[in-house]
């Protein structure tokens, strides 16, 4: 990502999207990284009152797809798509708010791979994502 990225423009991807029916908000681009924050509530808990680690991949993907379209040369022909990702889940958490910060281990031609690192309000590690993106023809 590029410094001085307006995420205001980013209100695409919340739009009838899995990203706005979970609450996630894209809180800061810089060089090199985008940061998103997600709530811990009813929307992304697993039925024993924890984050779902589903919602954690959701983050995760989220954070890297977005970082991928910000990195296309020409986002009217291509398009970023998932291609594989992983994750660690590490620690549980009840409420509150986790904030994944996204961060290239390559950018490519036609693919990219990124870091996501997933933390809760104290900074503790949550989940750890490697995620494997595929640049396509639009």
């Amino acid at each position: 990502m590029k410094a001085g990225i307006d995420l205001n423009n980013l209100g695409f991807t919340h739009n009838q999207s899995i990203v706005g029916h979970l609450g996630i908000e894209f809180i800061e681009a810089g060089e090199g990284y985008l940061i998103a924050r997600m709530p811990v509530d009813h929307r992304t808990h697993q039925p024993f009152g924890i984050l779902h680690g589903g919602a954690s991949v959701v983050l995760a993907e989220s954070l890297g797809s977005v970082a991928s379209f910000l990195m296309l040369p020409d986002p009217t022909t291509q398009r970023a798509v998932g291609l594989e990702i992983n994750a660690n889940h590490i620690r549980s958490v009840r409420e509150g708010w986790v904030y994944g910060r996204c961060t290239p281990i390559h950018v490519g031609r036609s693919t990219h791979v990124w870091d996501i690192r997933i933390t809760d309000e104290q900074n503790r590690p949550v989940c750890v994502s490697r995620l494997t993106i595929a640049v396509v023809n639009a």
